[in-house]
């Protein structure tokens, strides 16, 4: 198992940008931070969606298995 140190996070925001800029140049490293994030789902909503899709007596059959006893 290896351990890492962990990076303070302005250090770790340096050398990010300073990667991208180095592997992407100036405009598509300012594009790629620009870019906007995915609306998050919120979580009842995300969790009655599930609901809707689920089979229940198959969920159950696959939650409380029997050994055969």
């Amino acid at each position: 198992m290896t351990l890492t140190k962990e990076i303070p996070d302005r250090e770790l925001i340096i050398k990010g940008t300073e990667v991208l800029y180095k592997e992407l140049g100036y405009v598509d490293t300012i594009r790629f931070l620009s870019m906007p994030r995915d609306q998050r789902v919120e979580s009842v909503e995300r969790h009655r969606k599930w609901q809707e899709s689920l089979d229940m007596k198959a969920f159950y059959d696959e939650a409380f298995k029997r050994d055969g006893s």
